[in-house]
């Protein structure tokens, strides 16, 4: 049995349609590429199209301002993409006039660009036969050819990447690289694929083996980490608030966010009341009030965030404050606009 033939052959009845499939645009390869990266297909196709409809053009992107694409990108997590998308635009724009890199080389000099969007773009929009390798490729490779290498340790990548180019279609490379990442999307899933329709199962070293729970491999996640978020909502008489952007490296880096306490354990009232007095914000508050009885768990890949929010009305802010319709308009963590609508629904 031919590997890529099989591949090729399954994508053109079973792929799906998508709005950038078919595209042989760079702008929108990249964007796609960019909102897919640890995004399911479904989630990330009303962000796609809303890029698109706001920037149409890569150059347009780059003009933006880094809090206009924050906001666009808010809901779909891991924030450093969108820095990093603003930032390549900015490059493509700026130092290639508008035009990307029609090399592998060349699209991985873009911020935030690594092997696999690099790998996609060549391939997909200028037919460079340079194999592409992401989660999707990883389990289908493993599977088939029954590897027991941890796809997340150096050893792995650097075999699977071998692997991968040693049996891609070169004289085909646009769909054959578009069709294995498909395959391994929606025919050889995570949990329970369907052998028994799938057209490699003849020769699948992990079927034949009783092993397709047990591939791909992958070295165990670092410890999680427990981090507890108390927010202060400052409520004025008239009704205004105060939001801070979040500095430094880390979690959402730039956006928005309720002045913060991050305490060791989960706070009772008369703690936070403490913690709030050590601040020396300069207000008299009114009231102090625990919005969530049970603290919100924001689950992140390395960390749980276990979150209060605290309702401190004052007749002054400590700060210049903005209205709660304002707040709207910033870019937050979702966290934060979730807490937002909850709360505009009951204290207004």
């Amino acid at each position: 049995m031919n590997f890529s033939e099989e591949i090729l052959k399954w994508y053109q009845v079973n792929k799906r349609s998508l709005p950038w499939r078919g595209s042989t645009d760079p702008y929108k390869i990249w964007l796609s590429e960019v909102i897919l990266q640890q995004t399911r297909v479904v989630q990330g196709i009303p962000y796609y199209l809303k890029f698109v409809e706001t920037y149409p053009k890569v150059d347009d992107l780059a003009r933006a301002s880094e809090a206009e694409v924050l906001k666009l990108w808010q809901g779909l997590g891991y924030y450093s993409r969108a820095r990093n998308l603003h930032a390549a635009a900015k490059m493509v724009s700026e130092q290639y006039g508008g035009v990307f890199p029609e090399t592998y080389g060349g699209l991985l000099g873009l911020k935030g660009v690594g092997d696999y969007t690099a790998s996609a773009i060549a391939s997909i929009c200028f037919n460079v036969p340079e194999p592409v390798v992401d989660g999707n490729v990883y389990r289908v490779l493993a599977r088939y050819f029954g590897v027991d290498l941890a796809i997340n340790s150096t050893e792995g990548v650097k075999y699977f990447k071998k692997l991968a180019r040693e049996v891609m279609d070169v004289g085909q490379i646009r769909d054959y690289n578009q069709g294995i990442m498909e395959f391994g999307a929606i025919q050889c899933v995570p949990k329970s694929p369907d052998c028994e329709v799938c057209p490699l199962n003849e020769s699948c070293v992990a079927l034949q083996m009783k092993r397709v729970g047990d591939l791909p491999l992958k070295l165990k996640k670092t410890k999680v980490r427990s981090r507890y978020f108390n927010y202060i909502v400052f409520v004025s008489e008239d009704g205004r608030t105060v939001l801070e952007q979040r500095k430094g490296k880390g979690i959402w880096e730039n956006l928005w966010q309720f002045p913060l306490i991050e305490s060791p354990e989960k706070l009772s009232p008369s703690h936070f009341q403490r913690y709030f007095e050590g601040m020396n914000h300069k207000v008299d508050p009114v009231s102090i009030d625990l919005f969530n009885p049970e603290a919100i768990v924001h689950k992140l890949s390395h960390q749980h965030l276990y979150t209060s929010f605290w309702v401190v009305r004052t007749k002054e802010l400590p700060k210049n404050g903005i209205s709660f319709e304002e707040a709207d308009t910033y870019p937050v963590p979702v966290l934060i606009a979730d807490f937002l609508r909850s709360f505009k629904k009951s204290y207004f």
